[in-house]
């Protein structure tokens, strides 16, 4: 009998969410509580849709094609994706039994230890370091990054690719002396392929209405082009280039 996971949802043409055209999908369950998630209906486990490995795979062939074309693949997203753990293992080492390349976006609060099976089928992590500061970074996702920082390091000391992702909040994630140890913890990691800042946007405050709740950052405006340029001169002074700004 299949493994079975729960999906959120499928994005079978992504373009932003690692290298090439990527078949992305978004595992449900996440246990951040993020001020600014622009997915809230992830959070709850038991909110997505039932879906065994064959029918992800199957579908998956269907668009091999085009990723190969482009040197794209399949990311897992969520959500974070680590919370079905034996779900995206299984998936994963099927993708690379079909050549496929693969990406793990994730927040990194997980359990080094615990993940060591699956990061050998993963080629590529997208991580999202949300906060240096540590008392910020409890205020704005509900959780330390004690193990997050932890993650990081040790995906480089075992020469995992990743990419380090940072969305910008205009007054709070962008604030100069935090950005600056941001920067020298970057320098620290050698498997950084790439840096992106990803502009804030209230676009999901909608998702929080629709579910009848009050969106945290309703007072906070969408970071500008000009708030990205001073974040990225401040990390080029620490010799880290900046490959790249997506929308968040």
């Amino acid at each position: 009998m299949s493994i079975k996971g729960m999906i959120h949802s499928i994005e079978t043409f992504g373009t932003v969410d690692g290298p090439g055209i990527r078949y992305v999908i978004f595992m449900q369950g996440c246990p951040l509580r993020c001020q600014y998630c622009h997915n809230r209906d992830t959070w709850n486990i038991t909110d997505g849709k039932e879906m065994t490995l064959n029918e992800i795979i199957e579908d998956i062939k269907k668009y091999i094609p085009f990723m190969k074309s482009s040197n794209g693949g399949v990311t897992i997203s969520g959500g974070e994706p680590t919370l079905q753990l034996p779900f995206i293992t299984e998936l994963l080492k099927e993708l690379k039994s079909l050549g496929i390349h693969t990406c793990l976006d994730t927040s990194g609060y997980v359990n080094s230890v615990n993940i060591n099976e699956l990061l050998e089928f993963v080629d590529l992590v997208l991580l999202d370091l949300k906060e240096i500061n540590p008392t910020k970074h409890i205020s704005i996702t509900g959780v330390s990054n004690e193990r997050i920082l932890k993650f990081a390091r040790y995906l480089s000391e075992i020469g995992k690719p990743m990419w380090i992702r940072h969305v910008v909040i205009p007054g709070l994630t962008d604030d100069l002396i935090d950005v600056i140890e941001l920067s020298k913890f970057i320098q620290e990691l050698d498997t950084v392929e790439k840096v992106e800042l990803l502009p804030y946007h209230s676009m999901g405050k909608v998702k929080w209405k629709k579910l009848m709740l009050i969106y945290p950052l309703e007072n906070i405006r969408d970071a500008v082009d000009s708030d990205i340029k001073r974040v990225s001169d401040i990390m080029h002074q620490y010799g880290i280039k900046i490959n790249g700004s997506v929308v968040a």
